[in-house]
């Protein structure tokens, strides 16, 4: 190891490059394997996790799109360089970043896949500066956007096949800039119809659409609530959405809606499209603020006005309006429950070395065994299948090696993951195979064309409506979607676990 001649480096709160978004014990692991000639072993890790948000029964794989970016535009600049000589990096290490380019391979579920826990979302087979490096980002994008994704699923009612208009308020609760617009990004993707945020839509383009009317301190800056109504109206003839409780929902707001209403019909009698859309409230009590408002609308002959409702709404909160209250609102915003998914906020998704590639092209088999058999990792170079009945719909995974083959029609003997399962060993036939993980990138060139939001959203969408049991969808007590691995996995599985821990699993 040469003397590294250590330069200042002058700390620059403006710089960013996603690459140096890594924990910093990536980097001590892989500066001592380089210096042990190590560079250019091949790695195979497994991104997974072992539970669903919330203990339902599914999530939601996302972040593909943002991660192969990431990983075609991977570089180290000179400031890098500079700050990692500081921090005890050696020379040689240091140049070889210099010009380093990832060129490993992505095999992963395409973005907006259902997912289920123990099954790899994500397979990176790479150099091991590359394999090791990325650990950090992938985790941290795979993890957020799955999170966000799931939970906007079950706000915006796709989990229970009841579709709700929801709007993404979150943006001023959510944890920092990036999570405001990537979680923008992952709600679009799980159901919802827009979102408050300006930039994401400014980032992903119009799918991701930006919307929003008045807040209450518009209202308060006018000398009267229905000069702010009237003020708004004449500036957005064609999109009048109102504010009702600024001061009182009924003793002002709703007068003054109807007064405006009123308004815009004499002034506009030849253009129905001139008239109020909706009325949000943001307080009170919501359903019985809903009953009353459209009672009174419907009363004076509004009833094409929408009423919208926001304040601290996830999903039991509007299941619970809907289906106990009769109180169904035409639209939702939901912020901080969504953008925070605050009641299950960690997506603890895992990245596992599970093989190293050997010079004769085989791969020898990596596992943590732990001293807890469920913290115990599936080891190999794996694939994922997905096994259909004749509904169509998804009985089962399979975790098989990435040379197995399963087949339509064909019968296989299958160990259940499960470790009280009653029958561990069955044999299915699989009526539909789908090959989960996919090719993202290979060889670091990009070898899928990544689908546009709507394609993604779509996808979602179809997989929960048509393709998966409805007992995995229930809110309470799901079903456990069945995860099984091949023979051949499960006895390498067995056989590694009892050399490297003494035991059984």
């Amino acid at each position: 190891m040469s003397t590294v001649n250590v330069e200042p480096y002058i700390p620059d709160e403006d710089y960013d490059n996603p690459a140096m978004v890594t924990d910093f014990y990536e980097f001590t692991m892989a500066n001592s394997l380089f210096l042990h000639g190590f560079k250019d072993k091949i790695l195979v890790f497994d991104m997974f996790f072992r539970k669903n948000p919330d203990n339902l029964g599914y999530s939601i794989s996302c972040g593909q799109d943002k991660l192969v970016k990431f990983l075609l535009n991977y570089h180290f600049t000179d400031r890098d360089i500079t700050w990692l000589r500081t921090k005890g990096m050696s020379e040689e290490f240091c140049e070889y970043l210099r010009t380093y380019k990832w060129k490993g391979d992505v095999y992963a579920l395409k973005e907006g896949t259902v997912a289920y826990p123990q099954v790899p979302m994500v397979r990176v087979e790479c150099d091991m500066v590359g394999a090791i490096l990325i650990e950090t980002y992938l985790l941290q994008t795979m993890n957020f956007h799955s999170l966000i994704t799931t939970k906007a699923t079950r706000v915006t009612g796709l989990a229970t096949h009841s579709h709700r208009n929801v709007m993404e308020f979150g943006t001023r609760r959510a944890q920092g800039e990036s999570a405001g617009n990537d979680g923008a990004y992952a709600a679009i993707l799980g159901g919802c119809v827009g979102t408050a945020n300006c930039l994401a839509e400014m980032k992903f383009g119009e799918d991701v659409k930006a919307v929003g009317t008045i807040a209450h301190s518009f209202i308060e800056f006018f000398p009267t609530e229905f000069a702010a109504f009237k003020a708004y109206a004449e500036t957005y003839p064609h999109n009048v959405s109102l504010l009702l409780d600024t001061y009182s929902i009924f003793d002002s707001g709703l007068p003054n809606l109807i007064k405006l209403d009123d308004w815009l019909i004499e002034k506009y009698p030849d253009d129905p499209d001139m008239r109020v859309k909706s009325a949000r409230i943001d307080s009170g009590d919501l359903a019985r603020g809903y009953k009353k408002l459209r009672k009174a609308l419907d009363a004076a002959g509004k009833s094409y006005i929408k009423l919208v409702a926001s304040n601290s709404l996830d999903e039991k909160k509007m299941a619970d309006m809907e289906l106990y209250e009769g109180a169904k609102f035409d639209s939702y915003g939901v912020g901080e429950k969504l953008i925070t998914a605050a009641s299950d906020p960690v997506f603890g998704g895992v990245y596992k070395l599970v093989a190293v590639k050997e010079e004769d092209g085989t791969y020898t088999p990596k596992m943590k065994c732990s001293d807890s058999a469920s913290k115990a990792i599936i080891p190999g170079k794996l694939m994922a299948w997905r096994v259909y009945d004749e509904e169509d719909k998804a009985q089962c995974d399979i975790i098989s090696t990435y040379d197995e083959v399963i087949e339509a029609g064909k019968s296989i003997e299958v160990r259940n993951l499960d470790p009280d399962a009653f029958d561990p060993v069955r044999k299915i036939t699989p009526v539909r195979v789908e090959k989960l993980l996919v090719p993202h990138i290979i060889d670091g060139k990009l070898a899928i064309e990544l689908p546009d939001i709507k394609t993604k959203k779509a996808y979602i969408k179809d997989q929960l409506e048509n393709h998966i049991w409805e007992s995995e969808l229930r809110p309470e007590m799901p079903h456990v979607h069945y995860v099984d691995l091949t023979m051949k996995v499960a006895k390498m599985r067995e056989d590694l676990y009892a050399k490297l821990h003494g035991g059984k699993i």
